[in-house]
């Protein structure tokens, strides 16, 4: 079977209500793709902490600002970006969550997790503005894009 990408996208609004709806797609998406329930389950985990930083941080929840949301399908990997309109942020200047001052903390870990659970993660600031999270998951040896048309 010869497989080519295929791209879906997606643009909300800075609400967090869509959240619900990025995770179904993501469900969808790694479901399609053929990942093991565990997986699936941390690729959205991923997706759902990039898209929740990106309309709370990045957007600051401005409702004139958009996030986009992309999943590229390839036979041997998923490839996803989140991208916002905010200002930003340089990622070696955030805290490191597994400092012992911060292990109390509720919040912070977003992108440790994502950085565990993704084979490769990138943060790409764009000059027009915005910030986007690419993050990649190969898809293992043993499983396949299944034959369902996306």
């Amino acid at each position: 079977m010869t497989i080519k990408s295929d791209r879906i996208e997606i643009r909300i609004g800075s609400a967090l209500e869509y959240l619900d709806l990025v995770q179904t797609l993501t469900d969808c998406i790694t479901e399609i793709v053929g990942f093991d329930e565990d997986t699936a389950h941390w690729i959205g985990m991923s997706v759902r902490e990039s898209v929740t930083n990106a309309i709370q941080h990045g957007n600051k929840l401005d409702q004139s600002k958009r996030v986009e949301i992309s999943f590229e399908v390839a036979p041997d990997h998923l490839d996803i970006s989140v991208r916002d309109e905010g200002a930003g942020f340089r990622i070696d200047q955030l805290p490191n969550p597994l400092d012992p001052e911060n292990l109390l903390k509720p919040s912070g870990r977003g992108i440790f997790y994502i950085r565990s659970f993704m084979d490769e993660v990138e943060f790409i600031p764009h000059s027009q503005g915005g910030l986007e999270v690419h993050m990649v998951k190969k898809v293992p040896s043993n499983s396949a894009v299944k034959e369902t048309e996306i």
